[in-house]
């Protein structure tokens, strides 16, 4: 059971950060909204911001001026917080790869391996919530600026709604909790079975060796 749990916690693991770092790192956090006149498409990124003609497929990027530049506090927020949870995604998929039972690091020391199971899990939770709360915050920044839009009347000619990228940063940092639950308190249930089945294997080949012994002195004998 340990080892489809670790499995699970795997899968759920790699789906996550790739998500996040996807999201991180694509254009599409912001579009404007589906309009019939429209001729083209335009995300707006954490880093740049492009423009698809629907007509011929045609995409052009403009980069934003600098990282350092002044840029609206949605931006440098949640660019601090998905670069975070990204690096503490990537570090938890490090150790879970290696504390998995199917990995030779420390295949004699079981009780070290699943403790870094446990650290992979802990830090994948930690992990996961700057990610949500810089796709949460971005996404309600976005919808609370069309509202107010809307309510003071002011037509620009171009309403936003939050893109696939933010959706895919709030489904990274949902996976993290996930496979947190998995590494954490659901191996942490099962333990006790995978430890005691360890131990009977052990009792019995050592007790089979020792009395194989036994057997080599009488035979002597």
């Amino acid at each position: 059971m340990i080892v489809v749990l670790q499995f699970m916690g795997l899968c759920l693991a790699f789906v996550s950060t790739v998500f996040l770092i996807v999201a991180t790192w694509t254009d599409c956090w912001m579009v404007n909204a589906d309009d019939s006149l429209e001729v083209s498409q335009k995300c707006r990124g954490l880093w740049w911001e492009c423009v698809t003609n629907t007509q011929d497929g045609i995409k052009t990027c403009d980069q934003y001026d600098s990282i350092l530049a002044e840029h609206p506090l949605k931006i440098v927020l949640t660019r601090a917080l998905m670069i975070t949870a990204d690096i503490l995604a990537s570090f938890a998929l490090i150790i879970l790869v290696l504390g998995l039972d199917a990995v030779k690091f420390l295949r004699e020391e079981p009780r070290i391996k699943l403790r870094m199971c446990y650290m992979a899990g802990f830090i994948f939770g930690i992990g996961g919530i700057p990610g949500m709360i810089g796709s949460v915050w971005y996404a309600v920044d976005v919808y609370v600026e069309r509202a107010t839009l809307v309510l003071q009347n002011v037509f620009l000619g171009i309403h936003y709604e939050f893109g696939w990228s933010c959706w895919l940063g709030m489904a990274g940092s949902t996976g993290c909790f996930l496979a947190s639950i998995v590494l954490t308190c659901c191996l942490y249930i099962f333990r006790d079975i995978g430890s005691s089945k360890r131990n009977q294997r052990s009792i019995y080949k050592y007790g089979r060796t020792a009395t194989g012994k036994m057997y080599a002195i009488d035979s002597r004998v």
